[in-house]
């Protein structure tokens, strides 16, 4: 099962996503490729061999210097087509997205999406992707080769290897039309502390906090804490908080080792962001919230009065181990 994993990067950092679904395939597959296309990208082939690369091929030209889809569809199609590719994988993202879609459509390929697990059974490749609101897991398969996956986001965690991996440069061979798209400027949102995909530690907020001015009390947490700061849906379209920081099925997906739940009733669509974590402490005044059902540890009061004494409890904790004097 010849296996290619397109491998996203920014800022000359391979996303961890990226890396987590190297290391998946290179669990199934053993020899598994991947594809870093971009401008002045040959320094990354050494931290993807790290991550379970047995061969990395380069794909270097200005066309790809900006984060545009078609310009990696045409490369990605191109080595697929070369060296028999039967498996392509991506970690999904809004630019993976993109490419895959668009690599299917150019080799006339199946592509299965929103992937949160990859086996072989009986010398097959089969996946498994959520239904019914996250409710049951159904496994898929593909008809024909070659075969294209969008990992969820936040489904494999990198694990490094220590391997070295074996490098080529490819030609790029552009369409006309692939070059028609320019990108005038590309933004970064500014924030302070970890990305909610990265953290160790989340505290989420949910309508239960009455009102956007209160998210103070759940960024005053997560300070003392050393975390994240994340939203529902709910929260987000209320405009209480930016839709970078929401999770859920429409948000984004994360896996912490603590995740803690202010405010929220715990609806199937934001479970299912946060299902993955290691350990869910929810507070919440009503005990019949749906998120006790799953939480780890729960809480049950007025959050305005529980909040503020265990961020002082996190404090004075912190203070008494890492004093300033």
């Amino acid at each position: 099962m010849p296996t290619l994993v397109f491998l996203e990067h920014h800022d000359r950092e391979l996303q961890k996503d990226s890396l987590g679904v190297l290391g998946k395939a290179a669990e199934l597959e053993g020899d598994v490729s991947a594809l870093i296309a971009g401008s002045a990208v040959e320094g990354l082939a050494a931290q993807a061999g790290r991550f379970g690369a047995a061969k990395v091929f380069i794909a270097e030209d200005r066309a790809l210097e900006a984060p545009l889809p078609q310009p990696r569809v045409d490369v990605a199609a191109d080595l697929v087509r070369s060296h028999g590719f039967d498996t392509v994988l991506f970690g999904a993202t809004v630019l993976t997205a993109d490419v895959a879609a668009g690599l299917a459509a150019r080799l006339d390929a199946g592509l299965n999406w929103d992937l949160v697990d990859l086996m072989q059974e009986n010398g097959k490749l089969v996946g498994t992707r959520p239904a019914l609101d996250d409710t049951v897991y159904v496994d898929v398969g593909w008809k024909g080769e070659p075969r294209l996956a969008l990992i969820r986001t936040g489904t494999f965690e990198p694990v490094e290897s220590g391997g070295e991996a074996e490098v080529e440069r490819v030609d790029v061979q552009l369409e006309d039309f692939s070059t028609l798209a320019t990108m005038l400027e590309q933004a970064h949102e500014e924030s302070e502390g970890p990305s909610i995909e990265d953290a160790d530690v989340i505290v989420a907020g949910g309508r239960g906090l009455g009102g956007p001015e209160n998210f103070a009390l759940v960024e005053e947490l997560a300070k003392a804490l050393g975390g994240a700061v994340a939203a529902t849906r709910a929260v987000v379209d209320a405009g209480w908080y930016p839709y970078s920081t929401q999770v859920g099925q429409t948000g984004k997906t994360v896996s912490p080792r603590l995740y803690v739940a202010v405010g929220i009733s715990g609806a199937i669509q934001h479970k299912v962001g946060m299902q993955g974590s290691n350990v869910i402490v929810a507070i919440n005044k009503d005990p019949n919230a749906p998120i006790f059902e799953y939480a780890d540890l729960g809480v049950v009061g007025d959050l305005h009065e529980i909040v503020p004494k265990l961020t002082e409890l996190v404090n004075v904790k912190n203070a008494a181990h890492f004093p300033r004097d």
